[in-house]
């Protein structure tokens, strides 16, 4: 019994850390079914009700790195109870919010508690599961984080029906606010393996370390390409791309954009033991998963008029939703190919892929939008659409790139007698030797 202690304290310390997670993702989406009271509250368009979520997407992107580094050099305790207050803080700030410019400083805010949160996640499971379990209970904790999604939908829509704005923004808040006793008491770091002793000066070469590892170039590019999509229209556009493109009833199309959260929740866990079981076959996952992005835009986009049957959207928004699960995969090569050290880092340089790409979606999808605004019909979504899949071929070129780089430094160390973290089958198309890591 004494021997399943520090096992059954390691899934304590997740389960706290992981709650904080999931109120994470519930602030981050609690914007979409208070849009129509933001609409009227702050006196503004649509164009300028989408600058909050480009403002939060384009912090949580641009601090994926800087949230590596903290990690790293202060532990995952520390981080996400600050995470926590300004989650909890943010919030508040818009529930007492009555200018826009109030409104986007507090989802600034926000934005930069949930910019801080997974990452932490990520190194904590790192430092307290084993390389086999990591990939299982980290797309657990991803799954698990997606049910703060399904919050942020009817149950405050609810909230916010019956107790109005400023109350409903001010107790979640609150409730965040307290929360950060927990993370602070219950949730402990294991050894931070040295990387407390780096200076403030040497950030930037932990950086550089791991970008430098052909495995970290590799996840970065795959968690570019699996989640972006997913974001892109749960966050902004799958909506009007449902109603307005496809010509869906708005009832229908909110049951739709479900389905990204009920894929990722239940495929979550599944991909996980699959790739956790499995190591071998990640990548080959990754790019089975591309190739069933891409066919779905083609049924969807090449349709005659543009109008599938209800099935064959929801069968492709359920594969879009897979995005999430198998991007997961990136972490599990960073925890493989990096020390524990780096992890923090390494995983926040892989983080960056996919929510740049989600960002660079939202921004491309609208800059078409407004140069299709005249064509006729919804036609104009079809063609904004195209965005989203030349970014999933770009994307998937890179990823190839990359994985037959890091395939050549493993089969490299293997020839020298040194350990790898997954044993490969040599295939005619793999590099004949390792090439040095470029800027590419």
């Amino acid at each position: 019994m004494a021997a399943d202690r520090p096992e059954s304290r390691a899934w304590w310390i997740w389960s706290a850390a992981v709650i904080a997670y999931l109120a994470a993702v519930f602030h981050r989406g609690s914007l979409g079914v208070a849009g129509t009271q933001a609409l009227d509250r702050f006196d503004v368009g649509p164009a300028a009700l989408s600058a909050f979520t480009v403002l939060q997407v384009g912090i949580y992107a641009g601090m994926q790195i800087p949230t590596g580094l903290l990690v790293d050099r202060f532990g995952s305790r520390k981080v996400i109870t600050v995470a926590v207050l300004l989650l909890g803080t943010g919030q508040m700030l818009f529930g007492l919010a009555d200018s826009y410019s109030m409104g986007l400083l507090a989802r600034a805010v926000l934005g930069l508690g949930d910019a801080l949160m997974w990452v932490s996640i990520l190194r904590l499971v790192a430092a307290h599961f084993s390389a086999r379990r990591y990939a299982l209970v980290a797309t657990v904790s991803s799954a698990l984080g997606a049910l703060g999604g399904v919050a942020a939908t009817f149950p405050l829509a609810l909230a916010l029906q019956n107790m109005g704005w400023t109350a409903t923004f001010l107790l979640v808040g609150a409730l965040t606010l307290g929360y950060a006793a927990v993370t602070s008491t219950v949730v402990r770091d294991a050894s931070l393996g040295g990387a407390q002793a780096r200076s403030g000066g040497a950030v930037f070469q932990q950086v550089r370390e791991a970008w430098s590892v052909p495995g970290t170039r590799l996840a970065f590019w795959a968690h570019f390409c699996t989640m972006f999509v997913s974001g892109a229209l749960t966050l902004l556009w799958g909506f009007p791309y449902l109603v307005n493109g496809l010509g869906v009833p708005a009832a229908t199309a909110s049951v739709m954009l479900s389905l990204l959260i009920i894929g990722q929740v239940i495929g979550g866990p599944v991909v996980g033991a699959l790739i956790g079981h499995r190591p071998e076959c990640r990548m080959w996952i990754v790019l089975g998963y591309l190739v069933l992005n891409a066919l779905s835009w083609v049924v969807l986009l090449g349709w005659p008029e543009g109008r599938p049957p209800l099935v064959v959207i929801a069968t492709a928004f359920l594969v879009f939703a897979l995005g999430g699960p198998v991007s997961a995969v990136a972490f599990a090569l960073v925890r493989d190919y990096n020390p524990v050290s780096r992890v923090g880092t390494a995983t926040g340089v892989a983080n960056a892929g996919g929510h740049s790409a989600t960002a660079l979606g939202v921004l491309f999808v609208g800059l078409v939008l407004d140069l299709a605004q005249d064509m006729p019909g919804g036609s104009e979504y079809r063609v904004a659409m195209l965005a989203l899949v030349a970014m999933l071929l770009f994307g998937a070129f890179r990823t190839v790139v990359w994985w037959r780089r890091a395939r050549a430094e493993v089969f490299a160390a293997e020839a020298r007698g040194e350990g790898v973290p997954v044993v490969l089958t040599r295939h005619r198309w793999d590099l004949a030797k390792p090439r040095q890591a470029v800027t590419a």
